[in-house]
C-alpha cells in the first residue's frame, strides 16, 4: 500500500499551517518554501481542503489560509480524504461487488488487505494535526484487542 504524494503533501502543508498560523493567515508561498512543495500544487490541494471545510481563505493584503477549526479537532484521515486520497490496501474499488482478479472475483487475501485498510483508517482517524505538531504521535500506542493479545501471549508462551 502506498500513500500518494497528494495525501502526504496535504498533511505536510496542513501541519505547517497549524504550526505557523498563530491566529493569522499564512500565505501558501510561505508553506511552499518551508515544505519545498510547488506553489501551484499547493493551490490545487488547498482548493480541495477548503471545499472539505478544513481551511478557510482570507483575501487581500496579509491574506492566506487559516485552519477552519482547532488543530486538535482535525484528524489526519480528514485531510487525506479531503484531497480525494483513498485509504485502502486492496486493489478492489471500495464498495464494489467486483473483485480485483481478472475474473472479477476476490483474491484469497482480500480480507487481509481490507482489514489492514480499516486499521490504517482507524489509526489516521485517531491522530490529530495537534498530535503531529506537538510531537505526540511517537508516544501513541496502537491498542490490540484482548482476544488477539491472548493469542499472542499463548503463542509466545509455547516458544
Amino acid at each position: 500500500m502506498k500513500l500518494t504524494t497528494k495525501g502526504r503533501y496535504a498533511v505536510m502543508a496542513m501541519a505547517d499551517l497549524a504550526r505557523h498560523s498563530d491566529g493569522s493567515p499564512v500565505a501558501l508561498a510561505e508553506i511552499a518554501d518551508r515544505q519545498e512543495i510547488s506553489l501551484s500544487y499547493l493551490e490545487q490541494l488547498f482548493a480541495k481542503l477548503r471545499r472539505g471545510d478544513l481551511v478557510k481563505s482570507v483575501r487581500g493584503p496579509g491574506g492566506g489560509y487559516l485552519l477552519s477549526r482547532a488543530a486538535d479537532d482535525i484528524r489526519i484521515s480528514d485531510v487525506i480524504l479531503a484531497v480525494d486520497e483513498p485509504i485502502k490496501a486492496t486493489r478492489c474499488e471500495l464498495g464494489s461487488p467486483k473483485g480485483c482478479l481478472p475474473s472479477s472475483g476476490r483474491c484469497i487475501t482480500h480480507d487481509l488487505w481490507e482489514g489492514l485498510s480499516h486499521q490504517i483508517q482507524f489509526y489516521l482517524g485517531s491522530v490529530s494535526l495537534g498530535d503531529v505538531i506537538d510531537g505526540r504521535v511517537a508516544e501513541r500506542q496502537i491498542v490490540v484487542p484482548d482476544a488477539r493479545r491472548k493469542s499472542a501471549s499463548i503463542a509466545n508462551a509455547a516458544d
